[in-house]
């Protein structure tokens, strides 16, 4: 099964993405957080990011679909896949389209995180983190029971910039007026299911798995009729 799981920033859809791909022996793919680690361990297509990052500039498409090539070719990718935050765009969505279609694959689905601008706001407004250790809290939902202090190790809690309210608010923007079209694609191609993910942890969960189910039993006669497994 070859998933995406799209949503904005603090919609929930990385935690809820790792949980699936642990519990079906999937592969978890967060391009993000894969590029950061090709960059520090020095591969090519690391340098090739590096380049762009370190002056500032976007890194383009070729270089991140290259990486989904590498990614897809790597042992374990062939039970199946979720991509977490990826694509980003049409040219992307396109790129890995024709990307599936050489391995003669294909996407399931696309399960859109949806959320209100109010409730993300709330949740990474609220974050705080261990200048030490790296936890993370939240001022409502996972306090410190230490105040400002760290509960595992003691160090200081802050918040960071990404997350103070007016910084969340204009990602938020920027990230539905690059999204709007690439929901259009998906939706175009029958694939998007949308989530309502102003929810708690375990709801969200239970309308994630009613959705790969759904996708599933849909995928199944067309599994039997090509002869093709079931992962």
């Amino acid at each position: 099964m070859r998933l995406v799981f799209l949503g904005p920033p603090g919609a929930g859809k990385g935690t809820q993405a790792m949980q699936q791909a642990e519990q079906r022996g999937l592969r978890y793919i967060a391009t993000g957080d894969e590029l950061r680690k090709a960059i520090a361990a020095g591969t090519p297509l690391g340098l090739q990011a590096k380049a762009y990052t370190s002056t500032g500039r976007l890194v383009p498409d070729e270089v991140i679909i290259g990486l989904a090539r590498e990614l897809l070719e790597q042992p374990g990718a062939e039970a199946g896949v979720i991509f977490d935050g990826f694509p980003r765009t049409i040219g992307q969505a396109e790129a890995l389209d024709a990307l599936l279609r050489e391995r003669g694959e294909a996407l399931d689905a696309v399960l859109y995180f949806d959320v209100s601008s109010d409730a993300v706001v709330k949740r990474l407004s609220g974050r705080r983190v261990c200048r030490q250790c790296g936890a993370t809290f939240h001022v409502e939902s996972l306090p410190s029971q230490r105040g400002d202090v760290c509960d595992r190790c003691g160090g200081a809690l802050y918040q960071r910039e990404d997350d103070r309210a007016e910084t969340v608010s204009r990602r938020l923007q920027v990230y539905q007026e690059q999204t709007a079209a690439l929901l259009d694609y998906y939706r175009a191609q029958g694939l998007l299911v949308r989530l309502q993910a102003d929810r708690s942890i375990a709801e969200v969960r239970a309308a994630v798995n009613a959705a790969i189910e759904a996708t599933a039993r849909r995928r199944a006669p067309k599994a039997a009729a090509t002869g093709q497994g079931s992962a």
